[in-house]
């Protein structure tokens, strides 16, 4: 019944990549002499229209539960501009037609060295004939095994000071909602693109899969960011990351404090949170965003940026000023400042 209802849904989507093709998008590459770039067009359109549906399908599911159980009101809601760009960018395929364009070659390279040397691929769905070569099955291990990966990665983010000056321009939004999960830096969302399409590859994951699995995946963390009570109860939270769950992981002394450089790292499931004991059970709403931002004594009121290249552009200059063994902050001025490395966590460790 589910392998009916997926084949129809691609198919249907398939009908419509080709009717966009042909009508708009091949008329216009042949006007203006890019005929060239007509095949990869034609495929990075089936990632446009999913990134289309999805938007529609996440705001439609949650904006409602945003209005009616918010789980914290705000007197305006224009620090979510930046963030609404940040989705459709992330969502309509841009960066992964980017990762096509410029990592591709590596990856179709990697791949014909494999072939050569005769390095298998893992592929987890033939490790039970009959069973794991369902595609639900198969769909649910390369789901389980993508999100351990993403635990890691995830954790990662945190551990390592340059990478999480990449990171924190998504924990720097103090007003979570279902448009903030794709609030990520540019340079970082290439290299995790980069990071799971390798371990897709490597698991044997087929093209048609992976734009699933990411499409659920993107799903279930829109929902995870969501302004919304949505109780999941003592089971469900702990089979799935509710909201409340990964609210605890954005929050002000804990996201980037705590238990090992932060804690509740997981991406969907909350297992290896558990099992390695990065977890952290709060079901009450608390401040997001992080303690650098607080005005002083409690933070040093450092601007992390309201618009999309501010905060992109804020990113590389913190990463300067820490290879430097200084730390970037803007005061109520606008002036650019330093302070030593030293000091600027002087403040997270007594709290600690």
């Amino acid at each position: 019944m589910i392998d009916t209802v997926l084949a129809q849904i691609d198919n249907g989507i398939a009908a419509l990549q080709t009717l966009l093709y042909i009508d708009v998008v091949q008329p216009i590459f042949y006007h203006v002499g890019l005929m060239g770039y007509d095949e990869d067009t034609y495929d990075a359109l089936y990632w446009v229209i999913v990134g289309v549906l999805e938007i529609v399908v996440t705001y439609l599911t949650l904006r409602p539960l945003e209005a009616l159980r918010p789980a914290e009101r705000w007197e305006s809601r224009k620090a979510l501009r930046a963030d609404v760009l940040y989705t459709w960018i992330a969502k309509l395929g841009i960066l992964n037609m980017l990762f096509f364009v410029l990592l591709q070659p590596f990856f179709n390279y990697l791949q014909s060295e494999m072939a050569i040397h005769n390095v298998p691929n893992v592929d987890l769905d033939s490790l039970w004939p009959g069973v794991t070569d369902q595609p639900v099955v198969s769909f649910l291990i390369y789901l389980v095994v993508l999100d351990f990966a993403g635990y890691w990665y995830h954790r990662w983010q945190h551990r390592f000071g340059v990478w999480w000056e990449l990171h924190a321009v998504h924990h720097s939004q103090q007003q979570m909602s279902l448009w903030c999960d794709d609030r990520n830096h540019l340079l970082d969302d290439t290299i995790q693109i980069a990071f799971f399409a390798a371990i897709s590859l490597l698991i044997g994951v087929q093209p048609a899969q992976f734009v699933v699995l990411v499409a659920v995946s993107n799903f279930l963390q829109s929902v995870q960011h969501v302004n919304a009570r949505l109780p999941y109860g003592r089971l469900l939270e702990r089979v799935f990351v509710s909201p409340a769950f990964h609210r605890r992981h954005h929050a002000v002394g804990y996201g980037h404090e705590g238990t090992r450089y932060g804690c509740n790292f997981g991406v969907l499931f909350p297992w290896w949170d558990m099992m390695f004991r990065t977890v952290s059970w709060n079901p009450a709403p608390e401040p997001t965003g992080i303690r650098d931002q607080l005005p002083a004594p409690q933070g040093m009121s450092v601007d992390y940026g309201e618009g999309l290249l501010a905060q992109q552009g804020y990113a590389l200059v913190r990463i300067v000023q820490r290879l430097r063994g200084r730390r970037y902050t803007v005061d109520a001025t606008g002036a650019v400042s330093a302070a030593s490395a030293a000091s600027a966590t002087s403040a997270a460790n007594a709290a600690n």
